[in-house]
């Protein structure tokens, strides 16, 4: 009788535990598939037009991150991604020439901010407000 207990309550715990990491195991697959799916490039292909003067381009989302250029009115580039009301663009080494160059070294190079270690310079992407450009869809080819 009392063995007969054990086993129950030893088949119960079995299952309680089993469960228990099927339901964390779906929670991770679904949060590891949410952020797979926010950090992609948009599935229909968008580019972002500068409709002003000029556009700043930060090196990470948020006004406060380093300015690294300002790209010309009429200037159009692809966006490869999102976060918020930012927008991430494509940068190409002839916006060096048509664009206000702030801080767009030639070549990576590490220095040292605030007592950390970056690397810097050469950036193929950038940071947008969607404020300041008009984002349309791109024709499929």
């Amino acid at each position: 009788m009392q063995t007969q207990r054990r086993s129950r309550k030893l088949f119960l715990r079995t299952r309680y535990r089993r469960a228990i990491a099927a339901a964390l195991g779906v929670t991770v697959a679904l949060l590891l598939l949410a952020q797979a799916a926010s950090s992609q490039a948009p599935t229909t292909a968008e580019q972002a037009r500068v409709p002003t003067s000029y556009a700043n381009v930060h090196e990470a989302p948020g006004s406060g991150s380093v300015l690294l250029l300002l790209v010309a009115r009429g200037t159009v580039l692809p966006i490869i991604g999102r976060r918020g009301e930012w927008v991430q663009v494509q940068l190409s080494p002839e916006l060096r020439e048509t664009g206000m160059v702030i801080r767009w070294y030639e070549g990576k190079r590490d220095i040292i901010r605030r007592g950390e270690r970056i690397t810097i310079g050469d950036e193929d992407n950038g940071w947008m407000h969607d404020s300041t450009v008009e984002i349309t869809q791109v024709e499929a080819p």
